[in-house]
């Protein structure tokens, strides 16, 4: 048993780690990874189990406990975060509002990540007359201000949780094209492509066999990073009214909802402030971390 012991061990050394190793390896010690990768986790959960875990009803409004503090502050264990100007449970729209932004940061990533995607490889691989006209959308994309063109078409449109998703989702591509198109214009004149199109493959198979996984880990961090910039952006428009409407629980609206008593309740704002900001670090550290982990210098 001792010799086959030791022959195992000789041969690990002379063969090395294995890739799923080196794999568990790089993401067990990355630490900023691991903290995103738990805190998204946990909120994701407190999302899906929103109606087991919140204590109260997040609709429910009483005249009679209104503006109760919260427990660090004087306040009872009925409500642990006290309530807003209504008497609902601020605890139980916080957690269901964990819902609100998890969805569309999520939905409107995919939708601006498909139309991006789409274009800069395009772009990338082709050039030509394609890249000329992808290059002139993405100038025009770029010459609208996003806070201002989403204002304008949720005012027409009038304010609802699809109308955010599907407005967020058609004015956050641009940075998609943009890096996906660089990406794709580096990885062409790789010799695997070179030598995928002498045996005569594919254009699609090509895309997707050789072009695309060399351009995930790029993709992976603007598809996070577009992600928190969908969250803050549904904040500022829910802030501002234009959103998500109430009473649908929203914490960019949590924090407009809380702002005129912000000088003497403080913890109306704070509060959901809070958790938005951990929420969007949290998605930021995990696409920072699987940016490292999976890049292609860190994969021998």
């Amino acid at each position: 048993m001792a010799d086959v012991t030791s022959h195992d061990r000789l041969l690990d050394e002379i063969t090395g780690p294995t890739p799923g190793q080196m794999l568990r390896k790089r993401v067990f010690g990355h630490q900023g990874l691991l903290i995103g990768l738990v805190v998204l986790l946990l909120l994701t959960l407190v999302a899906i189990f929103a109606p087991w875990l919140a204590p109260h009803d997040p609709y429910a409004q009483s005249l009679m406990t209104r503006m109760e503090p919260p427990v660090f502050m004087g306040g009872s264990w009925d409500h642990p975060l006290g309530t807003d100007h209504l008497g609902r449970d601020y605890l139980s729209r916080l957690i269901y509002g964990a819902r609100v932004s998890l969805l569309i940061g999520a939905v409107a990533a995919l939708i601006s990540g498909v139309i991006g995607t789409a274009m800069g490889v395009a772009a990338g691989y082709f050039g030509g007359k394609v890249d000329t006209v992808v290059t002139f959308l993405i100038n025009v994309r770029l010459a609208m201000p996003v806070v201002l063109v989403a204002l304008a078409v949720v005012a027409i449109l009038g304010g609802s949780l699809e109308v955010v998703i599907v407005v967020l989702g058609l004015l956050l591509w641009d940075r998609f094209a943009v890096v996906m198109r660089a990406s794709t214009m580096q990885v062409r004149r790789r010799e695997y492509v070179a030598a995928a199109q002498v045996i005569g493959a594919s254009t699609p198979r090509i895309l997707l066999s050789e072009i695309m996984p060399n351009i995930a880990n790029n993709l992976i961090v603007v598809v996070t990073l577009e992600m928190a910039h969908a969250i803050l952006l549904e904040a500022a428009l829910s802030f501002l009214g234009l959103g998500v409407q109430p009473p649908t629980p929203s914490w960019g609206l949590m924090v407009s909802e809380g702002k005129n008593m912000m000088l003497f309740e403080p913890w109306l704002v704070l509060i959901p402030g809070a958790v938005l900001f951990v929420l969007v670090l949290a998605i930021n550290l995990m696409g920072d971390g699987l940016r490292d982990v999976t890049a292609p210098e860190n994969r021998s």
